[in-house]
């Protein structure tokens, strides 16, 4: 029995499509009752045997026992002086849940960030229930709070965001072109899209008044390469604050897939709109989410909106927003909105939107659905291009009839990888979803206890004792030996859910049949040491054999003065 230490590395990215499935009734409540069997899931048309099945829950607070045990240098327990009262028994509510309140402050307009940031207020100082800790952000970057429970310190940060938008909002243009409109010019050349602003630039600028009808075909052709340079200056805007959403919203979810517990992001945004290119982005961001076990649920900030005929007060005199114009706007918000949906539908969120009443509707995706189904399936004679696949989940009628359905919020869809998984990745993916989690497990034959020694005023030795009964794990027998690998990662993360350190153990056994019988009944001890601060701190423990594919998680805590 070998063992090697190093240091605890987290990446993502195996073959395995998830896909969250939220299946609601006719008031709007997530229904938890049924089976793998009831479902039917395909990929392009094509039926999926569903490999992986789980119901995800919100997690409730969880109150864990403090037993570390204080020692010498030597590991013996410090003895309490002659006439101390016996220590009473701790425990400590760990952090099991956090909200990220996202705001698009890039692309919102200061009336809707005002309206959506008193709806909000309420909500935040009514949602940290113990055990709950918030934080806010903004796609700009400009405004973060990181996740806490002081309700203070929120509500300011909250109430300092302001509008950051990409492309300057007092331009005059003429032709006034919007990001919808310009990826309609220049990546699809569409000749409606071009002879509308070709028209706007003739009003804005029109012939004199003595030009002769045959030349006029010629004036107007000079509008052409303005136009086109108006709609690329439109697409480059447009696309830079496309990318920062996406981008803020992948980093947000690596972010809380280190916090241990459920995790949702409650995104406050007016949508934006994704051209072709940043499709492959979105499915990304979704993959992430989804493995990382982040629901994204969204609130369109706008409320109920409408597209002004005559346009806006920031629309050039003389332009008319009529007719084509005004298709033009009413499929842009469409296509805004359109993404928030999918982003929420993907991830087992919920989407708000076509109503005033925005604090009613942020107390509405604030809490993860009670009931979320994580259908998995590996996809059969999958070619590794890159190429998109349709997703459909179905439920038969009676079915549905029975479990009082009437709506199911589905992944619309994904993007190939292209190349294959590794095995060994998709086992560290597994080990890190769990060590993330606060989920207890005890497929395994695993005991955890903790002590620790101050090395200083302020600085501990914390010691991990890890006692595994190999007696009971399933061997691979082999030339006369039995082999399995036990990988073990411990670390703490402190009173807000922020990781702190770790290591990872890995235990290679190759043990004669006569040597499994020497060991004890009551297993083999293995010690892991973290060097720590004074604080509060949440032990986790995840123990995973290679033969078996099982594991155990264990919580603990610590108090170190």
């Amino acid at each position: 029995m070998t063992t090697r230490d190093s240091t605890p590395t987290f990446s993502t990215g195996v073959n395995l499509v998830l896909v969250p499935v939220v299946v609601r009734d006719n008031k709007g409540h997530a229904i938890g009752t049924l089976h793998k069997e009831d479902f039917q899931l395909f990929d392009k048309g094509k039926l999926q045997f569903i490999s992986k099945f789980s119901i995800e829950r919100p997690e409730a607070p969880l109150v864990v026992a403090d037993n570390s045990v204080q020692t010498d240098a030597e590991g013996n327990a410090k003895a309490q002086p002659d006439g101390a009262p016996a220590a009473s028994p701790r425990s400590a509510v760990v952090a099991t849940r956090f909200v990220a309140w996202l705001f698009d402050d890039v692309h919102v307009s200061v009336g809707d960030l005002m309206q959506a940031r008193r709806a909000a207020e309420r909500e935040i100082s009514e949602s940290l229930e113990p055990g709950t800790r918030a934080g806010i952000f903004t796609t700009s970057g400009q405004h973060t709070l990181e996740f806490t429970d002081d309700r203070d310190a929120l509500l300011k940060a909250l109430n300092s965001i302001i509008p950051a938008p990409g492309r300057p909002t007092n331009l005059q243009e003429c032709p006034d072109i919007g990001y919808y409109q310009a990826d309609l010019i220049i990546n699809k050349s569409d000749p409606t899209a071009i002879a509308e602003s070709q028209s706007e630039w003739g009003i804005c600028n029109p012939p004199p008044s003595n030009m002769p009808a045959s030349a006029m075909a010629q004036y107007m052709a000079q509008s052409l390469p303005i136009v086109r340079q108006y709609a690329m200056t439109a697409l480059n805007y447009g696309d830079r604050d496309t990318r920062v959403a996406l981008d803020t919203l992948r980093v947000l979810v690596r972010r809380m897939s280190t916090l241990p517990g459920s995790r949702t992001i409650v995104l406050a945004s007016p949508g934006f709109f994704l051209t072709i290119d940043h499709r492959p982005l979105e499915s990304d961001l979704m993959d992430r989410a989804i493995r990382a076990n982040v629901v994204i649920s969204s609130l369109d900030a706008r409320g109920v909106y409408v597209i002004v005929p005559g346009g806006d007060a920031d629309t050039p005199a003389g332009v008319s927003s009529g007719g084509l114009k005004a298709s033009f706007a009413i499929d842009n918000a469409t296509a805004n909105a359109d993404v928030l949906q999918e982003l929420a539908y993907a991830t087992g969120g919920s989407f708000f939107h076509n109503s005033n009443d925005l604090a009613a509707g942020f107390k509405q995706i604030a809490m993860q659905p009670e009931f979320i189904y994580v259908l998995g399936f590996y996809p059969q004679n999958m070619k590794l291009d890159g190429s998109y696949h349709d997703l459909k989940v179905t439920l038969p009628k009676e079915v549905m009839k029975s479990a009082g359905a009437s709506q199911l919020q589905v992944r619309r869809g994904y993007f190939v990888p292209r190349h294959a998984t590794d095995p060994v990745e998709q086992a560290k993916q597994e080990i890190e979803e769990t060590f993330f989690s606060r989920e207890e497990i005890s497929d395994l034959p695993v005991v955890l206890n903790t002590q620790f020694f101050k090395t200083g005023e302020y600085k501990a030795r914390l010691t991990l004792l890890v006692r595994v009964d190999p007696k009971h794990l399933r061997f691979r027998k082999a030339d006369g030996r039995n082999y399995d690998t036990l990988t073990i990662v411990g670390g703490v993360f402190d009173r807000d859910g922020k990781y702190v350190t770790g290591s990872q153990k890995v235990v290679d056994m190759k043990l004669k049949d006569q040597s499994l019988d020497t060991i004890p009944d009551s297993g083999v001890t293995l010690k892991t040491n973290l060097d720590v601060m004074s604080g509060s701190y949440v032990v986790r423990l995840v123990v995973r054999d290679s033969e078996g594919q099982l594991m155990s998680a264990k919580n603990s805590v610590v108090e170190i003065p």
